[in-house]
């Protein structure tokens, strides 16, 4: 019984980590597509900023083993 509860766990924790990152990426998208419509949205700008901040962390790297830098070019290139 014990093996099944730290699979829960893993699979608890697995879903967390994927939820975090995926709202990540979809408020870097929407951050990236306010500032093509208005450059100097400051709100947005924070957004990508704090986004930014989040995918090259120490933390990042702990939740996942995608490169943080290598994501944020890709969802650049996906919005241009």
């Amino acid at each position: 019984m014990k093996e099944v509860k730290g699979k829960a766990t893993d699979a608890a924790y697995e879903k967390l980590v994927n939820g975090i990152i995926l709202t990540a990426v979809d408020d870097y998208r929407i951050a990236l597509r306010m500032l093509k419509k208005k450059p100097r949205d400051s709100n947005a700008r924070g957004m990508k900023m704090s986004v930014e901040r989040f995918f090259k962390s120490d933390w990042f790297t702990v939740l996942t083993a995608i490169d943080g830098k290598m994501l944020i070019r890709k969802l650049k290139e996906e919005v241009k």
